[in-house]
């Protein structure tokens, strides 16, 4: 039998840990009385990546590497000097996970381990590349952030040519040469559900209903998640930059149409243009305009900047995976 890896990343999931790794061997007990026999029993292995904590979630993990859960589950970690963010967490536990088919999920059982045969069921069943979750509900989500959540996909899907499915988890289940493709991307600005539709391969998806952490609170808040959000738009679309571009040219055709105007109403009417308030407006108009199409080459080019440096993505400050390529 093939060697699954789960790779799960963690930031501060001291709580949530405990929970998620006993539900994640009730279903690959399940997965060995379905697809394996006592003789050929189906392999697993769980990456744990600590990116960087700052409760006991190392202590937890290590709790875990050090204990039999159950036989042919392997748990191995890896634990960041720092917080390098879930992109960086995610590439490193896929660089080092071995298995014939690999899972990436999260620790807080928002993405829920029972799904694991499922997916694995419908991978080795039909002729897909991978099996992937989306959510069609965002029950228990504050409305104003389910509601941009909803804007971005719209948004990032009208500029982007990459599909980028609204729901879409980063609960999924590869094959390796799909994992092969994601590891030798090199970039370093990093959106992995852009990156997931950007290597292609046939996807298979199931639906589920949004379900609640299990413990412990989420480490997203509205600016960070628009921040995120930014760096997915810039990641796989210049048309922001096609935008600043026209904004510029419909700012100079603006400025003639007034300008004609101005005069003829000066010829005919004899009416001579009108005080410092329009002026005020249109020179603040003007200015927020020009700012914002820096703004926008700003942005490109500080990840212009950042990819030029090419600094690791990460840094380990310790694991218990020998000869670990970072």
């Amino acid at each position: 039998m093939p060697l699954i890896s789960l790779v799960v990343p963690c930031y501060n999931e001291e709580e949530s840990i405990p929970l998620f790794h006993a539900a994640v061997i009730c279903a690959l007990e399940q997965m060995q009385v379905e697809y394996g026999s006592d003789d050929d029993p189906v392999r697993f292995e769980a990456i744990y990546i600590d990116d960087g904590s700052s409760d006991r979630t190392i202590e937890a993990i290590i709790e875990l590497a050090q204990a039999e859960s159950i036989a042919d589950l392997h748990v191995r970690y890896i634990s960041f000097s720092r917080n390098f963010g879930k992109e960086a967490a995610l590439l490193a536990g896929l660089k080092a996970s071995k298995g014939e088919y690999v899972v990436t999920m999260d620790a807080d059982m928002q993405d829920p381990p029972a799904l694991l045969p499922q997916m694995y069921g419908l991978l080795i069943t039909s002729n897909a590349d991978n099996v992937a979750t989306r959510r069609v509900t965002r029950k228990g989500e504050p409305h104003i952030r389910s509601f941009f959540a909803r804007m971005f996909y719209r948004i990032i899907n009208r500029l982007s040519d990459t599909d980028i499915v609204d729901g879409a988890r980063d609960y999924r289940l590869m094959k390796r040469n799909m994992v092969d493709a994601i590891c030798s991307l090199r970039e370093v600005n990093r959106f992995s559900k852009g990156i997931f539709g950007w290597v292609g391969f046939k996807t298979e998806w199931i639906e589920y209903e949004n379900v609640e952490r299990a413990a412990g609170e989420t480490k997203w808040n509205f600016f960070s998640l628009f921040a995120y959000s930014l760096e997915g738009i810039i990641a796989f679309s210049t048309k922001p930059l096609h935008v600043a571009s026209i904004g510029g040219v419909l700012s100079c055709l603006l400025a003639l149409a007034l300008l004609i105007f101005i005069v003829i109403r000066t010829l005919v009417f004899g009416d001579p243009v009108a005080g410092w308030p329009s002026l005020a407006c249109i020179i603040l108009f003007v200015a927020g305009l020009q700012m914002l199409c820096l703004g926008i080459f700003g942005q490109y080019l500080a990840k212009t900047y950042l990819e030029v440096k090419d600094r690791p993505l990460y840094v380990i400050r310790c694991t218990n995976i020998g000869d670990l390529d970072d």
